[in-house]
Formats: C-alpha cells, sequence, structure tokens
C-alpha cells in the first residue's frame, strides 16, 4: 500500500564503509531489508529560475518546502513515478505525494495537464506551482539507495544512500541516470526516519560506532557545487 502522507522526524549521518558494514551487523537482528532491494532512485527537482526553493533552503530557515517527482529505477512513460511536496518546520518532515504514470506527472507538473484523478494533495501540489512563478525542472539527482525497516516498528527506517549523481540538462529520466559525481567526503549518506523516540538499541549502536548526525543536503550539495565550479559541469 503507497502512504501518501507522512509526519516525521529525517535525521541524516554521513557514515564511512567501515561503520556502514559494523552497523549492518548491529541492525540485523532488529531491522529487515525492505523487497526491494538496491533501488536506483531518480528525482527531479524543481524550482525556480532564480533557484529560489533551493537558495531559502541553503539558508536553513524554520520553514522550507521542496518540489520534487520522483522514480524507483529508471522509468519508461508508463512507469509509476511519485510527485512529493515536502515541507520541513522545526525539525519535523510533513510529506504529500501523490502518484501517476511518468509521462503524465511530468505534463502535470510542466504543462499544469490536469490529470483525470484528482485529490487534495493534488490541489496542494497545483497550488505550490502556481505560487511559485516560472516554476521548472532545475536538477536531476540520482542515488543507488537501499531501505530497511524496523522488524517490531516498520515505520521506523533507516535508509543507506551512494553513488550520488546529478545534471542540469536533459531532464527526462526515461534517459538514464547518468550525471556528474557528487564529491562527498563520504561513504554513504544513512537515514534516519522515526515517527517517535529512537530506539534504545539504536541509540546505543550509533553511539559505539560513533555516528553522529550531520546537515547534508543533496540538491543543496549539487547546487553549491555547480557555483563553485562556475555553473560547469561534464554532459
Amino acid at each position: 500500500m503507497i502512504t501518501s502522507v507522512f509526519e516525521r522526524k529525517e535525521i541524516k549521518y554521513p557514515i564511512s564503509g567501515q561503520q556502514h558494514d559494523w552497523l549492518l551487523m548491529q541492525m540485523k537482528n532488529f531491522m529487515q531489508p525492505d523487497q526491494y532491494g538496491l533501488t536506483k532512485v531518480c528525482n527531479i527537482y524543481f524550482d525556480t529560475p532564480a533557484s529560489r526553493l533551493i537558495r531559502e533552503s541553503i539558508e536553513k530557515p524554520l520553514y522550507k518546502e521542496k518540489l520534487r517527482l520522483r522514480t524507483y529505477g529508471v522509468p519508461q512513460s508508463d512507469s509509476l513515478a511519485f510527485i512529493e511536496l515536502k515541507k520541513k518546520f522545526e525539525g519535523i518532515v510533513y510529506k504529500r505525494r501523490e502518484t501517476l504514470p511518468y509521462a503524465e506527472a511530468m505534463a502535470f507538473l510542466t504543462e499544469r495537464k490536469r490529470p483525470e484523478r484528482w485529490s487534495q494533495i493534488f490541489e496542494e501540489i497545483d497550488w505550490a506551482l502556481s505560487l511559485y512563478e516560472g516554476i521548472a525542472p532545475g536538477m536531476v539527482l540520482c542515488y543507488d539507495r537501499i531501505a530497511y525497516f524496523g522488524a517490531e516498528d516498520p515505520a521506523l527506517r533507516i535508509t543507506f544512500d551512494s553513488d550520488i549523481t546529478y545534471r542540469t540538462e536533459d531532464f527526462d529520466l526515461t534517459h538514464g541516470a547518468y550525471g556528474n559525481r557528487l564529491q562527498t567526503n563520504f561513504d554513504y549518506m544513512m537515514e534516519l526516519k522515526i515517527s517517535n523516540a529512537m530506539p534504545l538499541w539504536l541509540a546505543g549502536t550509533l553511539d559505539k560506532l560513533e555516528i553522529y548526525p550531520g546537515s547534508f543536503s543533496k540538491y543543496g550539495t549539487a547546487y553549491n557545487e555547480l557555483l563553485t565550479n562556475g555553473g560547469k559541469h561534464d554532459n
């Protein structure tokens, strides 16, 4: 069943390959890998011509939001796509998402072609499209992900992302997950997604392995990398 509304904390941890391997050993009695295994996550982040959304996000305000389209795997025109409006306020993430075939999702987001099936969440996404003048695809971001969920608490999720690539041309995900490799000082970006308190076993394990939270935005880091390189890329 696809969940459309989320309210939770999302805590990021940059970790080394060794920390990743040690953590997996500790997790095996408490967490289970999801059914999809290693997945290529493909995203299109939408922004204004002046990159308003990502610039405001980088400033770390109390409230920020992002609009993106996501697929799991390189899509075809009829592949399932998720349109996500992600808001963060005082450390809590609120995510609203709807699904459409990839081609229809892109037509809605870029041409405002209203889908046959309409909902309150589509209404909110449509309002965001109206709010940000000139909003359009701004960056493609792809990465490899393995996700785990709690054996006793399925709402507890841990994901490991690696091999992050991005591009600012060719916004058609059906063309593949190619792009510039994002330069990072870690091997995996681990993300903990929790609705309640962190389990004691996990808190103890993270402390033992010296794994600490670290602020990180894939989109923000890629945007800053482009600015540092004068907007040049390898595509």
